[in-house]
């Protein structure tokens, strides 16, 4: 599932999240498959992923966290309530309102050696508002997830957020950004490897277990081998 011919420009100017997120849905309805983004550059809001759904990102492809509208409408997917909110920091306790997210979702991947730009995406401050993004990749509850070639510059408050993700494989990531590059929160059954992290500002690659699921549940069963932070 080509996004251009599903109505993506890839200009840099125009908005494409909602011809990317008919693309998904159309794979979704097929059972699956690949959504594919060419050479580009895709400014999206919020990029809604399903089960049995890879996003590939071909050389030269960038997805681009476009502006949060200046009247306050639209914009990022508004952050979820999350009744437990209060037992972690806001970035920790939501996922919509991220660039790329999906929630319970399982068998997806997001490949290839294109990039994912937060330009706008909030390190943090300002996230709570209707609109704002600041993560560039959140997951909550999957399973089978894979992450592998793709570059991320500037993330946001979290380049990835995984978060009661059991099965995940994170491979050749280069990272490059001013707050936390990747966190593996409350997972199961990972493997990080030949990874490139630069977030001088917060955490690399951090391991936790917090509460934002409601319940507790422990990191383990993670390997690193044979990255750079």
């Amino acid at each position: 599932f080509d996004v251009k011919s599903c109505g993506a420009t890839g200009d840099g100017k125009t908005l494409d999240h909602a011809t990317i997120n008919k693309a998904v849905e159309a794979a979704a309805a097929a059972g699956g498959g690949t959504v594919r983004f060419p050479a580009g550059n895709y400014l999206s809001y919020s990029i809604r992923l399903k089960s049995n759904i890879a996003l590939h990102l071909d050389h030269g492809a960038t997805i681009i966290a476009a502006d949060p509208p200046a009247d306050g409408t639209g914009g990022f997917d508004h952050a979820e309530p999350n009744q437990w909110d209060m037992y972690q920091d806001f970035g920790h306790s939501h996922f919509q309102n991220s660039l790329i997210w999906g929630d319970g979702i399982s068998n997806i991947a997001i490949t290839g050696t294109g990039r994912i730009w937060g330009k706008s995406l909030s390190r943090g401050q300002g996230a709570q508002t209707p609109g704002v993004g600041n993560k560039s990749i959140g997951l909550k509850n999957c399973q089978n997830v894979l992450l592998r070639d793709f570059s991320i510059l500037h993330g946001g408050h979290f380049g990835i957020l995984a978060t009661g993700v059991d099965n995940m494989t994170i491979d050749n990531l280069k990272i490059d950004t001013n707050r936390d590059g990747m966190d593996v929160d409350a997972c199961r059954n990972v493997r990080i490897s030949n990874c490139y992290v630069n977030s001088p500002w917060d955490d690399g690659i951090c391991l936790k277990a917090d509460y934002s699921l409601g319940r507790a549940k422990q990191t383990e069963y993670v390997t690193i081998t044979n990255c750079y932070v």
